[in-house]
């Protein structure tokens, strides 16, 4: 499978700044290193990844401890479009974490 590449959105990297209970380094380095590698080889399957039902567009996220990393896959152009971050907690219920 070709490579992916990854793009991450204004919104994403604010929601990076975020301190994520003291993890923000960590949380980072989880991406750098393991998740992006991982998205960039297949980001629709993986043991952390699940397509989130009745998104339009089509939309994914990948869980990293209580945190969610959302994600839309544009497959022709082969791009990885990071999105927005969110802790399970505000993801729950709500229907507003896409801007």
């Amino acid at each position: 499978m070709d490579n992916f590449k990854i793009f991450e959105t204004g919104q994403f990297l604010k929601d990076l700044e975020q301190d994520f209970s003291g993890q923000q380094e960590r949380i980072k380095r989880k991406l750098q290193a393991y998740v992006y590698p991982q998205l960039k080889q297949n980001p629709y399957f993986g043991k952390n990844i699940k397509k989130l039902a009745n998104y339009k567009p089509e939309t994914w996220r990948y869980r990293i401890g209580s945190y969610r990393f959302f994600y839309e896959i544009d497959g022709s152009e082969k791009i990885v479009y990071m999105i927005t971050t969110d802790s399970r907690q505000g993801q729950l219920g709500t229907a507003t974490v896409f801007p």
